[in-house]
């Protein structure tokens, strides 16, 4: 169907060829084609087929319809749209009618009578089209910049198809939290780090989620990794993606990857060990204190670094494929980390030949038992913090209350 413009330049084209025919049968054949083409009345064509019509006039010349919600109306609209925050026609329409003689007495429209009354007569339609210029200027301030979207592009992307699986050296890298039920105020978080090939695994416990002490985690647990690493791969949290640890990437000669936003299956080897070598460990209490950091750094360096790496083996998945709707997924040999670097031969022979004199000094045993030992320790710690928190906290509660029975902490 044509629009005005086109219409119009139609019917001008027509209307020399009508002003020139004498022929009434061909006149009537031309408003036939015209009235099927613009899907116009015959009556209203002949009268802008006449020698002069409004076809002739400017658009400035045109006579405009009066506006009844004029420019004086849409300030005070405005403020009203600001004061119910930004609601939609419809329900703007209620709050106009319902609160703008209040707000007027509150001092906080200021509009003349006339256009009190007009907002209180406005349709929802009305309302959106008025406010149309105003939503889009106004509300396009409230959208956030991306963060560091420099930075962003400068780390790529990549699935977890895309990390190199065939040598060690690439490591993915997250943080798990210990913040109990609460995530507020600062508690501690351990930095795991895991090698793609491997699986071997280290930890960290750092206080907080700032830029540096990630960074420091990251450099102390790659300190204890057997061999060098080549990449490095995180999720697209700001405590991994900032300028710290990309200049660390840098300054290292470390690639630096990412993970797509809430695409945990990007990252999904280290997520496995969050559960496996933290969440199991030391569960799911809040840790706060520097004391808790120095317990559970003590129990990462000295016993599970042992524990984990070289007696607890691992099953690597080496194909998946669906049969008849089903999934099927084939696992070698289960092996230790250990295991798989002596088989490896990119692993020097000198590095090898001390891994193993580690291993042969090793008691797995003797490193269970110290493992529950601290583990039971830590978790003593923490009640006594948590006691000592409730007497305080008892110290200002008031008489009246002072009956009510507590609820225990929950044993591990």
């Amino acid at each position: 169907m044509m629009n005005m413009q086109s219409r119009n330049q139609y019917l001008k084209e027509v209307r020399v060829e009508y002003l020139k025919t004498k022929s009434k049968k061909k006149l009537s054949e031309l408003l036939t084609e015209a009235e099927k083409r613009t899907q116009l009345n015959r009556k209203y064509l002949m009268d802008k087929l006449k020698p002069k019509s409004n076809l002739d006039k400017l658009a400035q010349e045109k006579k405009k319809r009066p506006q009844y919600y004029d420019n004086s109306v849409k300030p005070a609209l405005v403020r009203m749209w600001k004061i119910f925050d930004c609601a939609c026609g419809q329900r703007l329409e209620t709050s106009l009618k319902n609160e703008t003689d209040k707000l007027r007495s509150l001092g906080e429209l200021d509009c003349s009578d006339v256009v009190a009354e007009k907002l209180k007569q406005m349709g929802s339609a009305t309302i959106d089209r008025k406010l149309k210029h105003t939503k889009q200027i106004e509300l396009a301030k409230k959208k956030y910049a991306k963060k560091h979207p420099l930075l962003y592009q400068s780390i790529p992307v990549k699935v977890f198809a895309e990390q190199d699986r065939s040598s060690v050296g690439n490591i993915q890298i997250d943080l798990v939290e210990h913040c109990g039920a609460s995530a507020t105020g600062q508690f501690v978080n351990t930095l795991n780090s895991t090698d793609i090939f491997s699986g071997w695994s280290e930890q960290s416990a750092i206080m907080g989620k700032s830029q540096e002490n990630t960074n420091i985690g990251i450099d102390n647990a790659r300190k204890r990794f057997p061999f060098a690493w080549k990449e490095m791969h995180s999720d697209g949290g700001t405590e991994f993606i900032n300028n710290h640890l990309f200049r660390y990437s840098i300054g290292t000669n470390l690639g630096f990857s990412r993970s797509r936003p809430y695409k945990k299956n990007d990252n999904c080897l280290v997520e496995q060990k969050n559960n496996t070598h933290v969440r199991r460990l030391v569960g799911y209490l809040r840790y706060d204190t520097e004391t808790e950091i120095n317990l559970l750094n003590d129990l990462y360096q000295n016993e599970m670094h042992f524990y984990k790496n070289f007696f607890q083996p691992q099953n690597k998945l080496i194909l998946k494929e669906r049969v008849s709707g089903k999934i099927h997924r084939v696992y070698d040999k289960a092996k230790t980390p250990y295991q798989r670097l002596m088989e490896l031969p990119e692993i020097p022979e000198t590095r090898k030949q001390e891994l193993k004199i580690i291993y042969q000094s090793l008691n797995p045993a003797e490193l269970k038992r110290n493992i529950d030992k601290k583990l039971d320790k830590l978790y003593k710690f923490y009640e006594q913090k948590n006691n000592s928190q409730k007497v305080d906290n008892k110290k200002q509660i008031s008489p009246r209350f002072s009956g009510v029975r507590e609820i225990p902490v929950s044993v591990r």
